[in-house]
């Protein structure tokens, strides 16, 4: 493989802004260092100062294969994430069938094998039958278990409490769970059914998926998490509220973590009025005031994961009336840009971004040798732009074909995105062939 040598770069690592020059060779980062100097027949690329960053990692898609190939699948998304500066994805197990076993879960890494844009891992669902798989489960062929502690897809759902306590106690990797309190959700909804019928305003999708559900479910979860010492990770908080529940800090010193996702630092209430369903999504956007919070808590370390939980449906689908539309939204192309206008709004840091998007997720699921610019490591690389950006419908990559950012205009562009060494995005269109590889779990 030939190498390339990067110079003139503004590297962001590890807390870090500096400027210097790296080498790729054979797929890993051979050097980083200043004044580099080229060796015959290596590709040059002059940075002219821009930031390079490690490739982010994304630990919350939902790609939709195998089953609902119709609106997205490992390709066109993967292809969608790596023009959008994600080099890593983790996929959750929410598919048809669901991944809720060892042969379900190998077939999605055999699906993913030569057709995936970026590197890719794969969770194992838990349901109230299927303890036997996640006691049994390898820990080096899954970034973890996704338990869904609040209303979701077939039978994924778990709600038994002996079922629930035993997943807590006996699982071998790190738990995710999407924490919502089914119940209450339902109740909720009954009332504003009673009201509007099938068609109720989109205003009121953060009133039936309440705070107030989101933060009894959290609170189940870390009762569980602690009474068994179990690594818990609690994925896309959109309150205020819950916050509270987690402590500020370094990752390395915590078992149990947050995460939040960028729509809920973008979108609040208010925006329903003129996007509707396109951002109705599980757990709801919320007021402005959790917007506000959500991005304090990513500073202050008390948010310890930035992610998307990219999940695709078609406009057709959207279109139905609120019970029958979808949630989810497509988010991996234009994510890091719209963290990045945190930067530019000076909320954020980029070295606080790199530490959300890629360092964190690399530490939480024991990523081997990604989410870091170290010599050694796999060269995933993202080269930033700062030159406006407005995002067109015709430059979605996603199958669905639309995006909740449509019309916006960002500060920063990417600009080049290499996956293990090989350029695999221009700054206007993919280069050469899918070159994503599993991921290792250093466990």
């Amino acid at each position: 493989m030939s190498s390339t040598l990067i110079v003139n770069a503004r590297l962001v690592n590890e807390g870090r802004e500096y400027d210097g020059d790296l080498r790729i060779e054979d797929g890993r980062i051979g050097q980083i260092g200043a004044g580099l100097s080229a060796r015959g027949g290596e590709t040059v690329v002059d940075a002219r100062g821009r930031r390079l960053l490690p490739g982010m990692i994304d630990d919350q898609v939902h790609f939709r294969e195998p089953g609902l190939e119709y609106k997205a699948d490992m390709a066109t998304e993967s292809a969608a994430a790596v023009a959008g500066g994600l080099t890593t994805f983790m996929d959750m197990p929410n598919t048809s069938p669901p991944t809720l076993d060892a042969a379900a879960l190998e077939d999605k890494y055999r699906r993913a094998a030569g057709r995936a844009w970026g590197n890719f891992g794969f969770y194992l669902g838990a349901s109230n039958d299927n303890l036997a798989a996640i006691q049994s489960l390898d820990p080096r062929t899954a970034p973890g278990v996704k338990v869904f502690m609040g209303a979701s897809t077939g039978n994924m759902l778990v709600d038994d409490p002996v079922t629930l306590d035993a997943i807590f106690r006996d699982v071998p990797t790190p738990i995710i769970t999407h924490c919502e309190d089914t119940p209450m959700i339902d109740a909720e909804l009954a009332r504003y059914k009673a009201k509007y019928g099938d068609d109720i305003p989109a205003r009121f999708h953060p009133d039936i998926r309440s705070r107030e559900a989101c933060k009894k479910s959290t609170e189940l979860a870390i009762s569980l998490a602690r009474r068994h010492n179990t690594r818990l990770h609690v994925l896309h908080i959109s309150t205020a509220d819950e916050l509270a529940l987690f402590q500020a800090g370094p990752i390395e010193g915590k078992r149990i973590t947050a995460e939040t996702c960028i729509h809920f630092l973008r979108f609040d209430r208010e925006d329903y009025e003129t996007l509707g369903h396109l951002i109705k999504c599980n757990p709801a956007i919320k007021d402005p005031a959790d917007r506000e919070a959500l991005i304090r808590a990513v500073a202050e370390d008390v948010i310890d994961v930035l992610a998307t939980d990219h999940a695709p449906h078609t406009l057709e689908e959207k279109a139905r009336p609120y019970t029958s539309a979808p949630s989810g939204l497509p988010l991996v192309q234009f994510a890091l840009n719209a963290a990045l206008e945190l930067v530019h709004e000076g909320r954020l840091t980029t070295a606080q971004v790199v530490d959300k998007f890629a360092h964190a997720p690399a530490k939480l699921f024991d990523v081997e040798n990604r989410g870091f610019l170290r010599e050694g490591y796999a060269a995933d690389l993202v080269l930033i732009d700062d030159t406006p950006y407005t995002v067109q419908r015709e430059d979605v990559l996603s199958k669905c074909g639309w995006s909740p950012f449509e019309g916006r205009t960002f500060h920063s562009r990417i600009a080049s995105t290499w996956v293990n060494g090989v350029l695999a995005w221009d700054g206007m269109s993919l280069v050469g062939a899918p070159n994503g590889q599993r991921l290792a779990f250093a466990r």
